[in-house]
């Protein structure tokens, strides 16, 4: 059966949405796990009808049937190799929020972020909050029975679970609340868990966090054969959930956040009975060495303040009666035996604090090491009052393997997260992965634990369930699976029958990269692949951060598509490597998969993991087309700031030129051009052409870009005036001194190389002498700051890079420097993405706020980013990823706001679809100058 055929089944069984092609199947190959299990198809259910005809070819067909929400299941347990179901896609509504009963019903592809924004107006909520709540799906929560920070205050998923709707792999529909539906199979399950009652009394619910294998202890008569609560954890190998009614609980009035400081992470574990006993709604710990993983990424300011010590409890107190709140707080703080504490009541305070802990799989990615770091071993759990001998046992266990790791979890529930650096991408690292795997249950159970504490057990602990229960358990697993699924069609490889845990792993299969690079992948020693394999799947490309300042990832919230995300372009690359369905650097899934990306790089600061996926692209482009005609645009756009210079000597005649109806309109064809975009104007006159450099003052770099040389001069005027009232005297590189900027996007990287090379040397000279260079335009500023460092990747690239500042950056450091009064100027800012990815906007963000003015700050991309825009093929995204932030913002304004956008393309793209004009910091500081 191909998947053409396949397909073809589906579509004539009513399924209209199916996917087959080969990026797509290579973006569901994976999950957040390690392994690859290719698909031979997609489906994206629009409603029950379509569940029940896929389920109806696949059971004639014998095609096993995956259950897929986000993707985000890091035991491999949303990936397989016959049909994949994403409900994320369609049914992803919440039908109902009942305030009255505390209760909402919700489809299975309802992200959990979405349940939360229903239930507050009515001061509700849903009890569990996985670190990945933007994304995670109530379905793929209730498949894993996912459990989060707050455990210790509402439970688990199965604790909040009231009713679900399902099919058998026979098609018939099983409501669990009241119960109808599918008698024979549960008529079959009654008996069975009659005959093995010692087993279920004996062998489970033996403490809160014991999530492997099937949750025997609701079917027990004592517990009313509790379907609903039983299938909470099946992970998707009994039935296809379709449709759940959740509980609903009160929000606290009062939060209040503990910090504890420990000397190490096994002595915070030891006090947890201690901190027990103060009702916490909340106890998770955080090493020391993830702090560390942040801080050497983005900077000591990154990590908020600490208390003393090299391991912290992050404990919350709540209630309803601050002083009651408060009361707890104090006595904890009495009985904690920390070394340091901080108490944080404000909860935006708090916010900082817990996003560490929340991006921790991501931040959890390079081990100490340095080395890429794997899960597979990443949520054992033991009873909370044996977690502190159990971490240093660990601790031991990691050591005698030659490993390295980054500890972290909810350890008031005794579940530790963590990753590793198993050698996986050598010879014989998957033998040495399930040495330590073996090893590792064995420890586990030993302290009377779970080989699972929320993640479930998939294809990555599946075959240890033998190391934890007795032969009759297992036996009746398998029973039990028989009487839901007895062809094995749901879910195959997972709890029963399983997967060997060293089968199928992604990392173990790549191929070297033997292509010479062009660019030098520092972070990853140099290492195509070990870069693109950075993506681990915890897929935050996938929530909308961008009411937060995020960026990532602009396409991904335009078209929902998940090949159109950071991670699906990721899994796209990593399948050139390591697959058969993109064969090469050529491939038409590779190239579809990065066709929308906008080289935002987003990612690279937004993601936990640090992929940077612009970087990637243009490598790829440059792979690809190295001498071979390219594009129509490469030539256009990609070279535009030559066409610039030509068009300088003439602007008058090239504007009248390109506004003429019929020869514009040929001339945006010939440029690969969408025909809907106004173009630029040229200015009548450079920057350059007019400039006489300061005679007085501290000498500084003034690098003027191609775009404000040649279409926004006057900022760089502006920029004059500002720098020089600041007491500096700005002078300029020569005419030909340019970044790049557009051979990189394009994938032009040899020449992009020879032309930044050439900066770079006129620019080092500054450098050695300690005077700064400051851009003006974010994109060049951004390439001078990172991307010379992996293109010419050379001693004055890194001179040149440290060298380099925003105006913003500059001011800050100035002695005496005084911001112009902006008091009662009301902004509206657009960071340019290179700005927040690269240089950060907070040296822009706190300039503003000390010279007074209100400040809106917009998140995510304008659509514009440079080029990308332009072409044809991309214009509805554009204005899609505008939509999301930038034109509801400019659509609101009042009269006298002020667009504040640094980035040309921003300013343009504003003036385009919105005809709001935009100003640049400095022009904005030049006209306040007393």
């Amino acid at each position: 059966m191909t998947s053409a055929d396949l397909a073809a089944r589906l579509r004539a069984a009513g399924v209209a949405d199916v996917l087959t092609d080969a990026a797509h199947r290579s973006a569901y190959a994976s999950d957040a796990s390690l392994y690859r299990v290719v698909p031979q198809a997609i489906v994206r259910p629009r409603h029950d009808e379509d569940v029940a005809a896929s389920l109806g070819v696949c059971r004639e067909l014998g095609v096993p049937i995956t259950a897929r929400g986000a993707g985000t299941s890091v035991a491999g347990n949303a990936i397989g190799p016959g049909l994949v179901l994403d409900f994320s896609r369609h049914m992803n509504r919440v039908l109902e929020v009942d305030p009255g009963s505390r209760t909402a019903r919700v489809q299975a592809g309802t992200i959990q972020a979405t349940l939360q924004a229903a239930a507050k107006p009515h001061g509700l909520r849903f009890g569990p909050d996985p670190s990945t709540h933007t994304r995670c799906t109530i379905g793929g929560m209730i498949g894993n029975n996912s459990c989060g920070s707050r455990t210790l205050g509402y439970g688990r998923t199965s604790d909040n679970v009231a009713g679900l709707t399902a099919f058998t792999i026979d098609g018939e529909q099983l409501i669990t609340a009241p119960l109808t539906g599918a008698e024979k199979v549960t008529g079959a399950l009654r008996e069975l868990v009659g005959a093995n009652l010692a087993t279920g009394r004996t062998e489970f619910a033996t403490f809160g966090r014991q999530v492997s294998g099937y949750a025997v202890e609701h079917l027990l008569p004592e517990n009313g054969f509790n379907l609903t609560e039983f299938l909470v954890g099946s992970e998707g190998t009994l039935a296809v959930i379709t449709e759940a009614t959740v509980k609903l609980v009160a929000d606290p009035v009062h939060r209040t956040l503990v910090v504890l400081g420990y000397p190490d992470f096994g002595t915070a574990g030891d006090v947890i009975p201690s901190i027990l006993e103060f009702r916490p709604t909340a106890c998770e710990g955080l090493d020391h060495r993830i702090c560390d993983v942040v801080r050497s990424r983005r900077g000591p300011g990154a990590v908020p303040p600490l208390p003393a010590g090299a391991a912290w409890l992050m404990v919350e107190i709540a209630g309803d009666d601050l002083g009651d709140v408060r009361d707890r707080v104090a006595k904890l703080v009495a009985a904690a035996q920390a070394v340091d504490h901080r108490v944080v009541e404000d909860t935006a305070e708090a916010a900082p604090l817990w996003k560490i802990r929340e991006d921790g799989a991501g931040l959890a990615g390079r081990a100490p090491s340095g080395l890429p770091a794997h899960a597979g071993w990443e949520d054992a759990a033991v009873p909370p009052a044996r977690i502190g001998a159990y971490l240093r046992d660990f601790d031991v266990l990691v050591d005698r393997h030659g490993l390295t790791a980054m500890p972290y979890g909810h350890l008031g529930d005794g579940c530790v997260h963590v990753r590793l650096d198993f050698p996986l991408d050598r010879p014989g690292g998957p033998a040495k992965f399930r040495a330590f795997l073996e090893d590792a249950a064995d420890l586990v159970v030993s302290y009377g634990g779970s080989l699972s504490g929320e993640h479930g057990d998939g294809r990555a602990r599946s075959e240890l369930l033998t190391r934890m229960y007795s032969p009759a358990a297992i036996s009746l697993f398998r029973q039990i699976k028989q009487t839901f699924d007895p062809r094995n069609l749901l879910n195959p490889g997972n709890l029963v029958d399983p997967d060997p845990v060293d089968a199928n792993i992604r990392v173990s299969q790549a191929r070297p990269v033997t292509t010479e690079l062009a660019l030098a992948y520092h972070h990853d020693g140099g290492d195509f692949n070990q870069a693109v394999h950075r993506c681990t799947g915890v897929g935050k490309c996938r929530a909308d951060t961008t009411v937060l300042g995020g960026v990532m990832c602009p396409s991904y919230l335009a078209t929902r598509e998940e090949k159109d995300s950071t991670r699906g372009r990721a899994r796209v690359l990593q399948e050139m490597l390591d697959g058969d369905l993109a064969p090469d650097w050529r491939a038409d899934a590779v190239h579809d998969a990065l066709d929308l990306c906008l080289s935002c790089k987003g990612c690279a600061s937004d993601c936990p993991t640090g992929i940077d996926m612009a970087a990637y692209k243009s490598e790829v482009l440059h792979q690809s087309y190295q001498g071979r005609v390219r594009p129509r645009s490469h030539y256009s756009l990609g070279w535009l700031p030559r066409w610039s210079r030509l068009a300088s000597r003439m602007p008058r005649l090239a504007n009248l030129m390109t506004s003429l109806p019929g020869i514009r309109g040929l001339a945006l064809y010939l440029a690969g051009v969408d025909k809907r975009r106004n173009i630029p104007a040229f200015a009548d006159r450079t920057f350059r052409s007019s400039f006489t450099p300061g005679q007085t003052g501290k000498p500084v770099v003034l690098f003027v870009d191609s775009f404000t040389d040649h279409f926004s001069p006057e900022v760089a005027r502006a920029a004059v005036d500002v720098l020089t009232s600041a007491g500096y005297a700005p002078r300029i590189t020569s005419r030909k001194a340019c970044c790049g900027l557009t051979w990189i996007s394009t994938g032009q990287l040899d020449a992009a190389r020879r032309i930044l090379g050439a900066t770079v040397e006129e620019l080092h000279e500054a450098a050695k002498q300690g005077i700064p260079i400051v851009g003006l335009e974010p994109s060049c500023t951004g390439v001078l700051r990172a991307d010379a460092v992996e293109l010419v990747d050379n001693d004055a690239a890194r001179a040149v890079a440290k060298a380099t500042m925003t105006v913003a950056e500059l001011l800050a450091a100035t002695p005496g420097w005084e911001p112009p009064s902006l008091a009662g100027v009301r902004v509206i800012a657009q960071p340019h993405c290179h700005h927040h990815a690269v240089m950060g906007w907070d040296a822009d963000a706190r300039l503003l706020k000390r010279a007074g003015a209100t400040v809106k700050r917009l998140g995510g991309c304008c659509g514009l980013a440079g080029n990308f825009g332009v072409e044809r093929g991309h214009y509805e995204v554009s204005v899609q990823v505008a939509e999301q932030q930038l034109l509801p913002a400019l659509e609101k304004a009042e009269e006298g706001d002020i667009f504040l956008a640094d980035g040309f393309s921003c300013r343009t793209q504003a003036e385009d679809l919105a005809d709001t004009p935009g100003k640049h910091l400095v022009q904005l500081l030049q006209e306040h100058l007393r």
